[in-house]
């Protein structure tokens, strides 16, 4: 479907009000830009999919850009710093160690419940000058018109019609946007189910997350307030049924069998919470007017965490670009767009897609490789700094609101 280019007169709109789409909005906002949000669920943190519990490891450069927007003030107070990243493979030698001391700062990034980032990003929506906000409300038709898109929107009060002159798909990994630009996908189902809850270790965490490999998926361990930490433990597909039904004791034993014994004993188990996993990459971020981001554009493996990260970076960097455009949906503001964008998508994908295949391949005569390459990035400063500088979010040309800056 393609829109003609003569802009519309209009704000632009944002379909799809979690995590990334509210970020949009509230960036746009502080940008000067007029949008209309629109929003499945009513707009409350108990409502949203999105705001869930899972605990969401937060890059520096994510919390730079939070509070660039005005978010963080209202997140500061839930969040906890990660001092220190701990990266091994069960049964192998070889570690990575990033420290938050050898590049001079307090922390690689924080840890915080997505229910609470979505309780923060709701008090700073409301906030909002230059924002509409539609919720509860589903998109149901669009069609290209001269400059633009027309949306027809089904709110409370019925169906509204919505002209635009640029149009946002920020509504997940099965975007109803981007299937009605026509824009192809490519899904990868990794056979995984991702199980997350909190648990109580026996040892302080001390602020050290940690990421383990092993041949059934990757374990990660996150530091949180109150002792607590959040366990993420990937099962195979084929298990989920059977880790489902196992009690808290069943549990538990699986996650020490799959983490081991650095914080000592695991007790005192959270709700658990399962999710497939699989990788679903837009063949392309843009059509005339119209532009995907966050998940609809790139959902990756959770695997080291870059999901909302680099959703976030999507979404400022669209917000900076369209800050003082006299029109936001302009051919050349959407290739600028998509150019800035491409090595960060690109290269984090790559990684997380690489390091998922790699790390967790079950063949005994990768083991010394993997190893090796492990201690090579532990030890060798350049690796090192380019792994802690792309850990915390910084790959690319990155928005200038994640730029160094006191959180």
């Amino acid at each position: 479907m393609n829109a003609p280019d003569s802009p519309l007169r209009g704000p632009v709109l944002i379909v799809g009000g979690g995590l990334v789409g509210a970020s949009l909005a509230i960036a746009l906002d502080a940008a000067g830009v007029d949008a209309t949000l629109v929003e499945a669920a009513p707009p409350r943190a108990d409502a949203q999919p999105s705001y869930d519990e899972r605990n969401l490891a937060l890059a520096r450069a994510t919390v730079n850009g939070l509070d660039a927007i005005g978010v963080w003030a209202h997140a500061r107070e839930g969040a906890t710093a990660i001092g220190h990243i701990h990266v091994s493979r069960a049964g192998e030698f070889g570690s990575v160690r990033l420290d938050a001391r050898d590049a001079g700062l307090d922390a690689l990034g924080w840890t915080l419940p997505a229910r609470e980032l979505g309780a923060a990003l709701l008090r700073r929506l409301e906030a909002c000058t230059r924002l509409e906000r539609l919720a509860p409300a589903r998109l149901e038709t669009l069609e290209p018109i001269p400059g633009g898109w027309r949306a027809q929107v089904r709110t409370a009060e019925g169906v509204r019609g919505l002209d635009t002159p640029l149009l946002v798909g920020a509504d997940g990994t099965d975007s109803f946007v981007r299937e009605r630009l026509g824009i192809a996908a490519e899904t990868h189902d990794y056979g995984q189910t991702l199980f997350v809850c909190t648990v109580t270790p026996e040892r302080e965490h001390e602020h050290r997350a940690y990421e383990r490999f092993s041949d059934e998926g990757p374990v990660a361990m996150l530091p949180l307030a109150g002792r607590r930490c959040g366990l993420v433990l990937t099962v195979p597909a084929a298990q989920a049924a059977a880790t489902t039904g196992l009690d808290d004791a069943g549990y538990l034993a699986l996650a020490q069998r799959r983490f081991g014994w650095r914080l000592g004993r695991l007790t005192r188990p959270g709700r658990r919470f399962p999710y497939a996993i699989r990788r679903v990459a837009a063949a392309r971020l843009t059509t005339p007017r119209a532009v995907l981001v966050g998940n609809a554009a790139q959902t990756v493996h959770p695997i080291g965490a870059q999901g909302f990260n680099l959703g976030l970076r999507d979404a400022l960097t669209l917000a900076e670009l369209a800050a003082g455009a006299a029109d936001p949906g302009d051919e050349r503001l959407l290739a600028a767009y998509a150019a800035r964008r491409a090595p960060d998508r690109e290269g984090t994908m790559a990684m997380s897609h690489g390091l998922v295949q790699l790390a967790c391949l079950p063949q005994p005569w990768l083991a010394p490789l993997r190893s090796m390459a492990l201690l090579a990035c532990d030890r060798v400063p350049p690796l090192k700094h380019a792994l802690l500088r792309r850990g915390m979010g910084f790959r690319g040309t990155p928005p200038q609101a994640v730029l160094e800056r006191t959180p």
